[in-house]
């Protein structure tokens, strides 16, 4: 597909309602302008695949500890998805037909590989947005049980929870019961991109941390902090209009921003920048 093709399927999800949308089918979406060849249906039939099998395997009156055990053997014992603490930062991690061609991934996208499968099975489950490690959780409106599909979906307590908190963020931040809270679609989406963005802003690839920005912005129009960076990124392209623009725009959103005066020092040399080109 092509960029503008992609797009045009990213408004077409935007349009519906954030339950209405197919979480795997977005995902893979989310990869295709990276991969203009990709071919979303094949992927979205492997995980009915796995799907299909994990079914064999599992048993709608078991308790649902017993069930996810069964989930867990099919996903990560026989068909060997894990998480990729090797290449941690990769890139490939953040794309979803990547971790399902590689059996590998991030946090994040092997929970929508847990999640996408679950669904197919009737398994209810929901994702969770711990800071620094996503995670599933499974939630009957009765009983709750955590589980990290990138440690081959290990069962956690709160206290579990509250102790990694604590490890990745050395007393920085504090643990609290939300952050163990169900996230929508749109949330994982941007958390998914908002990951890739780090990734390419990371390595100056000042083109596709472009590409992110502007799906974030679909995704999140709000956001004025997007609107910042997309004018740094153009700043760093010497696209100086375009950085211009985003960079007012975000001062008239958020004036008392705590970077304002650094915003509006940058501005300064962009206008500069401008005025020599003309």
């Amino acid at each position: 597909m092509t960029k503008t093709e992609v797009r045009a399927q990213w408004a077409e999800l935007l349009a519906r309602p954030d339950e209405d949308w197919e979480l795997d089918r977005a995902a893979l979406l989310l990869a295709a302008e990276e991969y203009p060849l990709l071919q979303i249906e094949p992927y979205l039939s492997l995980l009915d695949s796995f799907a299909s099998r994990a079914r064999v395997r599992d048993d709608l009156f078991a308790d649902p500890v017993t069930r996810i055990m069964r989930l867990n053997e099919v996903l990560f014992s026989e068909f060997g998805f894990r998480g990729n603490t090797d290449q941690y930062f990769d890139a490939r991690n953040s794309f979803l037909n990547d971790v399902l061609d590689r059996r590998t991934g991030i946090p994040i996208t092997l929970s929508v590989v847990y999640l996408e499968v679950a669904r197919r099975i009737e398994l209810p489950l929901v994702g969770v947005g711990l800071p620094g490690h996503f995670l599933v959780k499974y939630d009957d409106g009765a009983q709750e049980i955590l589980l990290d599909p990138f440690h081959s979906g290990r069962l956690l307590t709160e206290d579990d929870c509250r102790a990694k908190i604590a490890e990745m963020y050395q007393g920085e931040m504090r643990f609290h019961k939300a952050l163990l809270a169900a996230v929508s679609k749109r949330q994982i989406l941007l958390r998914m991109l908002r990951n890739l963005k780090g990734i390419y802003a990371q390595a100056k690839d000042h083109a596709k941390t472009l590409s992110v920005i502007e799906r974030l912005l679909l995704l999140a129009p709000e956001a004025d902090t997007e609107l910042r960076d997309r004018g740094l990124v153009h700043f760093g392209l010497q696209r100086y209009a375009e950085a211009r623009a985003d960079l007012e725009a975000y001062l008239r959103c958020a004036p008392q921003a705590s970077d304002a005066k650094d915003i509006k020092d940058l501005l300064a040399k962009v206008r500069q920048r401008q005025a020599q080109l003309n």
